[in-house]
């Protein structure tokens, strides 16, 4: 077909046939309780039409903790599968072609290890690693911000980050050996600039990293360049996202000419996976999720320029519980009507010179430029960890957000307007419609106990002291590493023998100096209550905003710790992934009134009796009052306020006042 036959809303192949583009990977984020359930639920939803796999794993094996570790036993399974040894990903890739899959790995702190255990799999299936195609999220600039499954230091994160870079470039041409994860950012508060600059500000420090490591060609450096993949966020303005996602291809391509000379335009690609924003579905009304979640896949879907290479989407009940296998099928089936009932798909790109989208780009650019040059200055993502500047920024943000929803200058449907309503026929059934993840971890614990009984161990420490040997020289860590999956070495075992040579990392929480922009009138009168309660006390009332188990997840904590200090509480907050016992030492030695505890991981009954006990222990059970937050089911409340929990909290209290004055109540009626 000649050029000036051709019609500019169709799309066209080399030979001139009206065409229509293939539809985005189709993801749905799974994985609970054990390697065997993971594995039956993966392969029923390739069934329904999944065409990738995106694995959670939960959060002991984020961390680094063996299945049967004090501080990971009550978190086995709940949001994410155990992963202890190569014996449990045999189980969970069970049926399933690894060299015909598309697998992303939500995993960070111990991405080389994950990675490690696919490739002793593959190796011992005889599956050549060229074919393997996938993903290791590997972002632990994001977690030291927002998510907090970290271990190491930031140098030797990266470090760890860039070698796997380095050996996957040849051994796994396919594989993305980190996934810049701006998620996250957004669900920490950060807004599109921020996002924007804190994602680009990383890559570019890891592609600097790669640089002065000197190990490969430029022309190998500028394949290491095309395998930067990203993951990011879509949030309810969804026309903002929109062209935060196009700011994002246009400046992806001027760094990657401009700052690294790359010539071949498929490596200066701006590739990204998406899942929508889980940060703004709601407890109250939940059945709004839904039209929030397909709002926000708007947003990475309908701009063909820009449009998301890969999507997961959260279920409509997220702000309550894991979904069912029902709730991920309805995500999964929102994404197949998207991509095959309508013309989504048919269209160039239906922006293409809108006046009003060219200004808002222009606009997140050269604010987003403006940031990513600060942190530059100060010498790249790490300098700007360490110092505390991107974590100040994102608490603040944060705050800012809580702050216009409680003044209703944000409306939430639901939540602070229109919050009268009908009843959610989707609650209704015996299972109130949540799903929880049964307790019992007796599997996963014979799967660990069995390979440590079965394995060599002379080979397991053999590897191991290879592994930390080359930790020490500078050497890479991934034949190692590799070396250790096949010996049967755990989890536990791998990370703490990089903790002995690397140890561990608490970065800044972020929360001193800041300040909230709520009601004044209230804040004045609750300020006052604090003071008459002080006077009743003999002392200013002392809370300890606590973090217990492995759950990283901290906005919520940091945001009631900023709030209680903002209305004139002393407060103790020392970031997260303590223990129960860490959190009741902290209490008794700073003579505190009262523990809050934030759990998101499902595991809050648990942790909230090891709290209590450890208070009885302690001999302060009377005096030490404990309030607990998080994703809490209802049918949970009985259970711990039979521990002797005051209060509980959950995403429904959006109110930060109506908080604060709850928590004075327990500490006014307990002194």
């Amino acid at each position: 077909m000649a050029d000036n036959d051709r019609l500019a809303h169709h799309l066209y192949d080399a030979e001139g046939d009206v065409v229509r583009d293939k539809p985005w990977i189709i993801r749905t984020y799974a994985g609970h309780s054990s390697a065997k359930a993971s594995n039956e639920l993966y392969r029923s939803n390739l069934s329904r039409g999944q065409t990738g796999l995106s694995i959670a794993f939960d959060l002991a094996t984020q961390c680094g903790y063996d299945s049967d570790e004090d501080i990971a036993r009550p978190e086995v399974g709940k949001v994410g599968v155990p992963i202890n040894s190569l014996d449990d990903f045999e189980i969970l890739f069970d049926q399933i072609p690894i060299e015909q899959m598309n697998t992303s790995m939500t995993i960070n702190g111990t991405a080389m290890w994950l990675l490690s255990l696919y490739v002793a799999l593959a190796r011992e299936r005889g599956v050549d690693t060229k074919l393997l195609n996938g993903t290791t999220q590997n972002d632990l600039i994001k977690e030291y911000l927002a998510r907090g499954t970290y271990i190491f230091p930031p140098a030797e994160s990266l470090r760890i980050i860039a070698e796997m870079y380095e050996f996957c470039l040849e051994e796994m041409p396919k594989w993305n050996a980190s996934n810049i994860c701006s998620y996250h950012l957004q669900e920490a508060g950060a807004t599109p600039t921020q996002e924007l600059a804190f994602a680009l500000a990383n890559a570019l420090s890891l592609l600097d990293l790669l640089k002065e490591r000197g190990r490969f060609t430029d022309e190998q450096f500028d394949r290491a360049v095309g395998r930067i993949s990203f993951f990011v966020n879509a949030g309810i303005r969804f026309v903002e996202e929109m062209c935060k996602m196009r700011a994002f291809n246009e400046m992806w391509e001027e760094f990657t000419t401009e700052r690294y000379d790359v010539k071949d335009p498929k490596f200066r690609r701006f590739r990204y996976g998406v899942q929508v924003n889980s940060l703004g579905l709601t407890e109250a009304q939940p059945e709004n999720n839904a039209w929030r979640i397909l709002i926000e896949t708007l947003g990475v879907t309908l701009s063909r320029d820009a449009r998301a290479r890969a999507v997961q989407l959260p279920a409509w009940n997220e702000a309550l519980s894991l979904p069912r296998p029902w709730d991920q099928q309805w995500a999964l089936r929102l994404q197949q009507i998207l991509a095959y009932e309508t013309d989504l798909l048919e269209y160039p790109d239906i922006f293409e010179g809108s006046v009003v989208v060219r200004s808002k780009v222009d606009e997140l650019k050269r604010d987003a430029l403006a940031e990513i040059e600060t942190i530059m200055a100060m010498g790249g993502v790490a300098p700007a960890i360490e110092s505390g500047y991107m974590k100040s920024a994102l608490v603040r943000s944060m705050g800012e957000r809580m702050s216009a929803i409680n003044n209703g200058e944000q409306i939430v449907v639901g939540v602070n307007k229109w919050t009268d309503g009908l009843p959610s026929p989707l609650l209704a059934g015996e299972d109130g419609g949540i799903f929880k993840v049964g307790g019992d971890a007796s599997e996963t614990l014979e799967n660990l106990e069995r390979t440590r009984r079965s394995r060599d161990p002379e080979r397991v420490e053999r590897a191991l002291e290879a592994l930390k040997e080359a930790a020490r020289s500078g050497e890479s860590m991934m034949e190692p590493s590799i070396e250790c999956a096949l010996a049967r070495v755990t989890t536990g075992e791998w990370a703490g023998a990089l903790r002995s040579v690397f140890g561990e990392y608490r970065p800044a929480t972020g929360v001193d100096g800041q300040k909230l922009g709520l009601a004044v009138d209230r804040v004045e009168r609750l300020r006052e209550r604090i003071n008459v309660l002080a006077d009743k006390l003999g002392h200013r009332p002392r809370i300890v905003v606590g973090k217990p188990g492995l759950d990283g997840h901290s906005n919520g904590a940091e945001v009631i710790a900023v709030s209680a200090r903002h209305v004139g509480f002393d407060v103790i907050y020392s970031g997260i992934r303590l223990s129960a016992e860490e959190i009741v030492r902290s209490a008794v030695e700073e003579d505190a009134d009262l523990i809050g505890a934030s759990v998101l991981s499902g595991s809050h009954v648990e942790l909230a009796r090891q709290i209590r006990e450890g208070l009885k222990d302690a001999g302060a059970h009377d005096r030490i009052s404990l309030v607990v937050g998080g994703i809490i089911p209802k049918d949970d409340f009985d259970a711990l306020e039979q521990l002797g929990v005051k209060r509980v909290f959950t995403p429904s209290d959006y109110d930060l006042i109506d908080i604060m004055e709850s928590m004075v109540d327990v500490i006014d009626a307990a002194g």
